[in-house]
């Protein structure tokens, strides 16, 4: 059964980055660590630049898990921020689900370390209450590609939607008219092949 397009809407979305944290970072294999975490940003930068919502939540900070990536606060300061004490399904956390709730979205944009359990399970909590779940692959890491497949075929089983950080920027703008330097400019900060593009366009269009 083919499941319907649904697209993204800048107006009914919110972000959940679950789990960056400087410990679990050390176990994503499946994609190289700079790329990775450039990957992670781009998503962050993409919610502020589309002004989503954006819900922070790490899981056992004083564990080996450890602390989250500094530069999703730095870009989050007043974002909610939910620093679980154990559940391992941010899902089983009051304040967590309390805040997502709060959004009022009911599509929710979710990546996170690791993808099988850290992503998968609070995915499939939101699909049981009514969400639309949207997945970003890239943004999300795990020990190796088995893992990772295997947790890609869980979520897509229950609904989920599996997209790139770039395909989520692109659905979420809809129009190179709505402004092309402003997603040009974020483009060209985390893929510098697409820079290349953006300087022809500014030159282009400057010497006219």
């Amino acid at each position: 059964m083919t499941t319907p397009y649904t697209r993204l809407d800048k107006n009914n979305a919110a972000v959940l980055l679950v789990d960056h944290q400087a410990g679990l970072l050390s176990l994503v294999r499946d994609i190289e660590p700079d790329r990775f975490k450039n990957n992670v940003l781009a998503l962050a930068d993409l919610a502020k630049y589309f002004d989503l919502q954006t819900i922070l939540t790490t899981s056992f900070e004083d564990g080996p898990n450890g602390p989250i990536v500094p530069e999703l606060k730095e870009r989050f300061p007043d974002a909610p921020f939910i620093a679980r004490p154990g559940q391992i399904n941010a899902w089983d956390n009051e304040e967590f689900v309390a805040a997502v709730k709060a959004t009022g979205k009911k599509q929710l944009i979710i990546a996170g370390v690791v993808t099988e359990v850290c992503v998968v399970f609070p995915v499939l909590s939101a699909i049981e209450e009514g969400y639309e779940v949207f997945v970003v692959t890239d943004a999300s890491g795990t020990f190796n590609e088995i893992t990772r497949h295997s947790a890609w075929s869980r979520m897509e089983q229950a609904g989920a939607q599996l997209m790139t950080w770039f395909a989520v920027a692109c659905e979420l703008h809809r129009d190179w008219r709505n402004d092309v330097e402003g997603l040009g400019a974020l483009f060209s900060n985390h893929i510098p092949d697409y820079r290349n593009l953006i300087t022809s366009y500014t030159t282009v269009t400057g010497s006219r």
